[in-house]
């Protein structure tokens, strides 16, 4: 068995020196690649039709089917003119300590596993906590993304501000903009869709913190007990920071816990030009923030900060008799006890490697870089014809409309819209989705990475005004021989 491990690991090592160097060259070349792979059925026959076998294959054959089927047929979230969702921001150093941290692949839930990579982790929220303005009391833990973050946080606050009786009469409030992971963390922790109350927001897209009191002021009278707000900084449909100042207000006058979905736009804390969007982001009691988002970490690396680390022990600390020996000391908080999870891989060592090499500062400006594509896809848009602006740059993010004429009905605007959408993602060229804001049908832009251009935007731009005047052309040659027809 040795000698078979000591030929195959030899086969690994030829094979991954030229792995390094394919993925090197790719990313290089990515601005000159499609964003969009799609597999075709012929590859997808031969996935599907791929049996696991009783006994193995040749690894040079099953590296090659795997680079030819599976790595090449997919979505480059990391493309310079990916635009959707929130695309990657990943950097080459974390990929670097993503395949350092595999191949050593430490056990990050307590000092004794890995006590160098313990270290980095807590330096690394102790610095992040900083940035927020949390106290040294403050703590946390890396989980895999932002929804893992929210129902961590989530879980603390219903454990600090309810008791087992006050559950069922409990209220968490939500804007009409809070990412969808917050509604599946309350479910999955206990709560009902009628526990959760939906807060309209202002002409900006932000919590209106009128309303919020109304509602308080309302399910308190009902006999109701309101225990959380969950604010946004950075939403994902429209960058829109909710009013961190006033729901602060609101949580310590009703004592309610608040938490602040940072997944992507707690990012902007490190950029001394945008920071202070984020005021007040320091008087919340937890906060979710995704370095995998926009600070150029491969997925997952998101971090869930608290103001007191002790609400997260509260929650989750458990001790078996099978770990005694590996804890510090009786009274030693492990990471173990501030999270669901048990075994956990060290999601910090890349961050650390890319802070180490890049700097906290060059952070800051990959933050104002994506702010300022968004502004100039935004400039570009408001003098051009046709073309309406439904929400304006905000933390890398624009929301746009094509409007032709205005000759046309909202549903016809809708359609043309979404087959905008479509026609610029199937061509290769750049990849922007839709979504729904006041009830129309929008073309939205995410412009984070910091390898886009102002020629990509302005490129992207032409591609959308083309594809508009070709869509419209042949919907008025439509209805002239429709016309026609009638006669």
């Amino acid at each position: 068995m040795r000698a078979k491990t000591q030929m195959l690991n030899e086969q690994i090592r030829l094979l991954m020196n030229d792995f390094t160097g394919q993925a090197v060259n790719l990313h290089g070349q990515l601005g000159t690649q499609p964003v969009c792979h799609a597999a075709s059925q012929e590859v997808l026959r031969r996935v599907a039709s791929q049996p696991i076998p009783a006994d193995g294959r040749s690894l040079q054959v099953v590296y090659s089917e795997m680079l030819q089927d599976i790595y090449s047929n997919i979505s480059f979230a990391q493309h310079p003119r990916s635009f959707s969702c929130v695309p990657s921001t990943m950097s080459l150093l974390s990929w670097m300590g993503d395949v350092m941290t595999s191949a050593y692949n430490p056990h990050a839930s307590c000092q004794m596993n890995a006590p160098a990579a313990d270290l980095v982790e807590k330096k690394l929220i102790r610095w992040m906590c900083d940035q927020a303005g949390y106290p040294e009391s403050g703590g946390g833990l890396f989980v895999s993304g932002g929804s893992i973050a929210n129902l961590t946080a989530l879980t603390a606050a219903r454990d600090a501000k309810l008791s087992a009786e006050d559950r069922s009469r409990a209220i968490v409030y939500v804007s009409d903009q809070t990412h969808s992971s917050v509604a599946k963390g309350l479910h999955i922790i206990g709560f009902t869709s009628e526990q959760i109350h939906l807060i309209p927001t202002d002409r900006a897209f932000c919590m209106d913190s009128s309303l919020l009191r109304s509602s308080i002021i309302h399910d308190i009278a009902l006999g109701k007990k309101p225990f959380a707000v969950i604010a946004s900084a950075g939403t994902t449909n429209t960058g829109s920071v909710d009013p961190l100042p006033e729901i602060a207000a609101l949580c310590r006058e009703y004592d309610l816990w608040m938490h602040v979905d940072g997944a992507f736009g707690a990012s902007a804390l490190l950029s001394e030009h945008y920071r202070d969007k984020l005021a007040g982001i320091e008087c919340s009691d937890s906060m979710s923030w995704d370095a995998h988002k926009w600070m150029m970490q491969t997925y997952g690396c998101s971090v869930v900060l608290v103001r007191d680390q002790s609400s997260l022990a509260r929650s989750f600390a458990a001790h078996p008799e099978y770990l005694k020996d590996a804890e510090a000391s009786a009274e030693s908080i492990e990471f173990w006890d501030l999270g669901p999870e048990l075994t956990r891989p060290a999601r910090s060592l890349k961050l650390w490697l890319s802070l180490q090499v890049l700097g906290s500062k060059e952070f800051g400006e990959v933050i104002e870089h994506g702010c300022a594509m968004a502004e100039l896809a935004e400039g570009l848009l408001r003098n051009a014809a046709g073309w309406e602006i439904i929400s304006p740059a905000q933390l890398g993010i624009l929301n746009f409309r094509y409007v032709a004429n205005g000759s046309l009905s909202s549903s016809e605007l809708d359609h043309i819209n979404q087959d905008l959408a479509r026609k610029i993602t199937e061509s290769g060229f750049a990849q922007i989705f839709t979504t729904q804001l006041r009830g129309k049908k929008v073309l939205r832009m995410c412009t984070i990475n910091p390898e886009t251009t102002a020629q990509d935007i302005c490129e992207t731009i032409g591609h959308l005004k083309a594809f508009a005047t070709v869509h419209v052309d042949w919907n008025a040659l439509g209805q002239l021989q429709a016309s026609h027809k009638r006669r």
